[in-house]
């Protein structure tokens, strides 16, 4: 299953508020999602965005594809790229 980091909107009319979720790649807008990393609030100035470190992190482990806006937002939250990065792969040791 290709997996997305992407926003859902949520909020009343003219006044948005997202939610940044892991989805499949398949999923509409607003439908199912694995799991929820962050918040993002245009509505304040100066606009909030939050991430949960951990969960990001995580996903971004597994694989998942953060969409060009989500991706934006984690480079201007100021989440470096090692942290935001996967994990290098551990090449396999033969013991001989």
């Amino acid at each position: 299953m290709a997996t997305t980091i992407r926003l859902a909107r949520h909020g009343a009319k003219k006044h948005p508020f997202y939610r940044i979720i892991v989805t499949d790649s398949r999923a509409p807008r607003d439908g199912r999602r694995l799991d929820q990393v962050g918040i993002y609030d245009p509505s304040q100035s100066p606009s909030r965005v939050e991430f949960q470190q951990e969960k990001l992190s995580h996903w971004l482990r597994l694989g998942a594809q953060p969409s060009a806006t989500v991706a934006q937002l984690i480079k201007r939250s100021g989440i470096t790229a090692a942290e935001a990065a996967p994990a290098p792969s551990q090449p396999a040791s033969t013991s001989e």
